[in-house]
């Protein structure tokens, strides 16, 4: 008997939480089929959605090195396991694709052997495929991945990860630019030294955000979202992008930022009727640059990884 396992995209940073906030929607995702086999080690049979481009390897694939590492910690490194993966998200979007593989592999395998670690156990495994996916451990993708809704990564050492409240109402307009933005030039362009003042706004907007969240103020979500750090330098990866976000907010969108390093454009608003005006006027501008565009609404996703 195997397991077939869905996990979700996500938006990383979230405009102000640059490296420390993430949250999770219904689509896209990435889906996993995982089952035991008589022989020894972990395989991975097939790969579909991927025009070839991840490696069958174990070692070298993020849903291969999350599992493989799970095996060694609960003590079966050598348990013969078979992993089909369907990938169902485009790469270099800015929806964290790499974390839903792994979170749909690790969460899969827990399942497989009957959940010998708590879902929360199971963090640090999905950390160790995005180290391979895009050379540091960050979980801005695979924790929300994991727990659903919004998380803050309040620390890596010790790792410390919180579960926010999110507001019933919350919901996400997200486009997807057929532009490919790599990680590590959007990362490469980042300044290493901030100034004071804008340190100070940022803090203040981050915290505005969570303040928000919890008392579930939409306007006091609104005003938080904003980001003077990141932003401002990532944008011009994005063609289109100031005209993008005016139109979002001029459509009532609460507030639109970059989903994790783009070209993905998100938008937080109130009600799903507000949230697919925001995402066609959104995807309709993208249009105006001559760029093709993929569009997502649905609300925060509270769930994580199911099995399907």
């Amino acid at each position: 008997m195997g397991v077939r396992v869905f996990a979700p995209a996500t938006v990383a940073n979230v405009a102000c939480g640059f490296d420390v906030l993430g949250f999770a929607v219904d689509e896209p995702g990435d889906e996993v089929i995982m089952e035991k086999n008589d022989g020894k080690g972990v395989r991975i049979v097939e790969i579909t959605g991927d025009d070839g481009r991840l490696s069958k390897d174990p070692a070298k694939n993020t849903v291969g090195v999350s599992v493989l590492k799970y095996l060694e910690h609960i003590g079966q490194p050598d348990l013969g396991i078979d992993i089909i993966l369907h990938k169902k998200m485009p790469f270099g979007s800015g929806l964290g694709s790499s974390a839903a593989s792994t979170v749909a592999g690790v969460f899969a395998v827990n399942e497989l052997l009957g959940k010998p670690l708590r879902q929360e156990e199971l963090l640090p495994f999905a950390i160790e495929g995005e180290r391979i996916a895009c050379g540091a451990a960050h979980a801005d993708n695979v924790a929300p991945a994991l727990y659903g809704g919004f998380v803050l990564i309040r620390s890596y050492e010790p790792l410390d990860v919180i579960r926010l409240n999110t507001p019933n109402d919350l919901f996400a307009a997200i486009v997807h630019p057929k532009v490919e933005v790599p990680t590590k030039d959007a990362r490469s362009i980042l300044r290493a030294n901030v100034p004071m003042q804008q340190a100070i706004q940022q803090w203040g907007n981050l915290a505005g955000l969570i303040a928000g969240l919890y008392q579930e103020d939409y306007d006091l979500i609104g005003r938080s979202i904003e980001d003077v750090i990141i932003e401002p330098v990532r944008s011009i990866l994005i063609p289109g992008y100031q005209d993008v976000k005016r139109v979002a907010l001029e459509q009532g969108a609460l507030g639109a930022g970059i989903s994790g390093s783009g070209p993905s454009v998100f938008s937080l608003c109130k009600g799903e009727k507000s949230a697919t005006a925001v995402g066609l006027a959104k995807k309709e501008m993208f249009a105006k640059y001559g760029i093709e565009s993929d569009l997502f609404v649905s609300r925060v996703n509270q769930k994580g990884p199911v099995v399907l």
